[in-house]
């Protein structure tokens, strides 16, 4: 059994519903938190350790419901078809260069849309997120067969096309081929992608866990969600990035703005969808805070100018515009995907959980700017060896 371990914080989001805890301890032993209280019960002894993060605030670790690390979010098609049919050693490359972006703003777990079980074999580093694979993302019944039986911690069902990508055929599966799916998944979670009001109705009768996307979907299916504790992770971005890049046809995307900035040919109907798709969309993530909804973030890295890691802090700042507080925004960011996903080691900062964080400098009101630069990462009541705030580039 190891030595308690005392952490000095100048404020607490613990992701349990509380509002921001300022100047207050924690105390840590064998990795678990033993105890919360007020920086003035601090027990003071000379041989006591103290670490003082009194400048910071901390909160749990990020978990992105969506992403696709193997993918380059790239705007350029041939940088994206250049990663896509690269050898074994080149996608386990762009696969760990992903894991670090999410890993550095705070992403220590997530859900994966892709089939990667042989690049996670290959991927040599130490674990330094939590990955919970779907298998790939089924659209015919041979495929969602297949899932089902796969080793894979989720099923994921394309129900619908993808918002973004109205040019793709529709997905082969009916109502009756998904009721027949979701009644052999086993005691697995299946998250489905579906958009409109007739196509979320058709997934929630079918018995699905969750809905991914959900445009469309309308008050009566926001209503049965809520009812029948059905996870929706609304991504967001998907219309943010398709009406920044309207105007201009957007064919470069800047690694650090979130938005298209290069000239392209411009579509004239596009801009007048995306704003009224994008409206939509956030009105019913509105409603769904009243309704009460569980929902969770999921960016959907790795789709076309979604950026691993960065776009959650891009994501929560639509939350926070959707009407939900600072708080609401981070239990969507963290323990939804945690509770769904069952990440034991992420989520909640209370009594009895692990003390696993991420140290913000500053006040909680610089949040979530300030996660795209972390001053530190906690696993277990110690600071990480994997997370460097200056990391120096080997040459």
């Amino acid at each position: 059994m190891g030595e308690t371990r005392f952490i000095l914080v100048g404020s607490l989001i613990d992701c349990s519903g509380a509002k921001v805890r300022r100047n207050v301890f924690l105390a840590v032993k064998d990795g678990i938190i033993t105890d919360i209280g007020p920086a003035t019960a601090l027990p003071r002894h000379d041989e006591t350790a103290v670490d003082d993060l009194s400048h910071c605030t901390i909160l749990p670790p990020l978990i992105d419901c969506s992403v696709s690390l193997s993918r380059s979010p790239a705007v350029d098609p041939r940088m994206r078809l250049a990663t896509d049919e690269g050898d074994l050693a080149k996608k386990t490359a762009v696969l760990t260069q992903h894991i670090g972006y999410c890993h550095a703003h705070g992403v220590l777990g997530v859900g994966e849309n892709d089939e990667i079980t042989e690049l996670l074999e290959h991927y040599r580093k130490k674990a330094i997120i939590d990955i919970r694979t779907s298998g790939g993302i089924c659209r015919n019944s041979h495929d969602c067969a297949a899932a089902s039986k796969s080793g894979g911690d989720f099923i994921k069902i394309g129900y619908s096309t993808d918002i973004d990508d109205l040019k793709s055929p529709r997905p082969n599966l009916n109502p009756n081929n998904l009721y027949r799916i979701l009644q052999q998944k086993g005691g697995k979670k299946a998250v489905v992608v579906a958009n409109g009001r007739e196509q979320v109705t058709e997934a929630l009768l079918a018995g699905c866990d969750a809905i991914e996307q959900g445009y469309g979907m309308g008050e009566d299916n926001l209503r049965a969600m809520a009812e029948r504790n059905v996870l929706w992770i609304p991504n967001l971005l998907r219309a943010k990035n398709g009406l920044d890049s309207a105007g201009s046809g957007g064919s470069v995307c800047c690694r650090f703005s979130q938005r298209y900035v290069a000239p392209g040919k411009a579509d004239p109907g596009a801009e007048a969808f995306w704003e009224k798709t994008l409206a939509e969309q956030m009105a019913q993530l509105s409603l769904a805070l009243k309704l009460g909804v569980k929902t969770a973030i999921g960016t959907g890295a790795g789709s076309v100018g979604i950026l691993h890691g960065e776009s959650m802090v891009e994501e929560m700042k639509l939350f926070i515009k959707a009407g939900y507080t600072l708080e609401e925004t981070i239990h969507c960011a963290s323990e939804s995907g945690a509770e769904f996903f069952g990440m034991e080691k992420l989520g909640t900062l209370t009594v009895g959980h692990h003390a696993t964080f991420l140290v913000s400098r500053g006040s909680a009101q610089q949040l979530p700017r300030k996660l795209s630069y972390l001053e530190g990462i906690y696993i277990d009541g110690a600071p990480s060896a994997t997370y460097s705030k200056n990391p120096v580039k080997k040459v």
